[in-house]
């Protein structure tokens, strides 16, 4: 059975999400941004909570830990690089590994960028990914410790998953990404839909996430900087594609 995922709002525009095998009761949590949603959202569920994935150091992940551990007795699951400003780990990984927790199966992935030991988590069963600060909906995450080849170099990996990967961000920037996104591709047929999906979800209260890797591909700005078109736009026409995205990077973080 694919497991069902919840997704959990907290403090500003934070999400943390809860997956659950409904067959065994297991039950994991990716990023620990606030306790009291989503120990909520775990009580709701049975109240079983088996592991707690964070996906990197910064505190809006992982205020909420100490307080979802101590209620459940969930083990801590986090990057060993980073451990000396993470909580205690109770399982430190790294890119490459995979590890399972009950049904769950998660393969890590090493994405410096936006800190140097951010990681996601891909869970190939239920076809999600758990991309924290990297990627978000037609975004990607600010360059705070690593620099544009490291995050071009990340978000490469994770455009290679399967189009049909859903991606579960650490954050609901969907729309400020998308008026930012529209200025540098406004001819995107593909972005104006998206676009007009996300104003709908958002009139009506829900989240905009969810989307799959293969809907990005074609409108998030910041996984097409390898397109020529785009460059063009940008005035970068034959440059790499890193050269591109350094320069999509840079209009965003002075985009208002």
């Amino acid at each position: 059975m694919v497991p069902k995922i919840d997704v959990i709002a907290c403090l500003n525009d934070n999400y943390a999400y809860l997956l659950r095998d409904e067959d065994s009761g297991a039950a994991v949590v990716v990023d620990a941004p606030e306790a009291a949603p989503i120990l909520a959202a775990i009580e709701h569920a049975g109240g079983r909570l088996d592991a707690v994935l964070l996906t990197h150091h910064h505190g809006d992940h992982i205020e909420g830990a100490a307080a979802i551990l101590e209620r459940t007795g969930a083990e801590l699951v986090g990057a060993a690089a980073d451990a000396h400003r993470l909580p205690p780990l109770d399982r430190a990984v790294a890119d490459g590994e995979s590890f399972s927790v009950g049904p769950f199966g998660f393969r890590v992935i090493g994405t410096p960028g936006h800190t140097r030991g951010h990681i996601v988590y891909h869970e190939p069963t239920a076809r999600a990914l758990f991309s924290g600060d990297t990627l978000f909906s037609l975004g990607c995450g600010r360059l705070f410790e690593g620099n544009a080849a490291d995050m071009w170099g990340a978000l490469l990996s994770l455009a290679s998953l399967p189009a049909e990967t859903a991606i579960y961000p650490g954050h609901e920037y969907t729309a400020s990404n998308g008026r930012f996104a529209v200025t540098v591709d406004p001819d995107n047929a593909a972005l104006a839909e998206r676009l007009a999906d996300v104003e709908a979800l958002r009139a009506a209260g829900k989240p905009t996430v969810p989307v799959t890797i293969g809907r990005e591909l074609l409108t998030n700005p910041f996984l097409r900087a390898g397109d020529p078109r785009l460059a063009e736009r940008l005035g970068l026409s034959g440059r790499p594609a890193v050269e591109v995205f350094a320069e999509l990077r840079r209009r965003k973080d002075s985009f208002r």
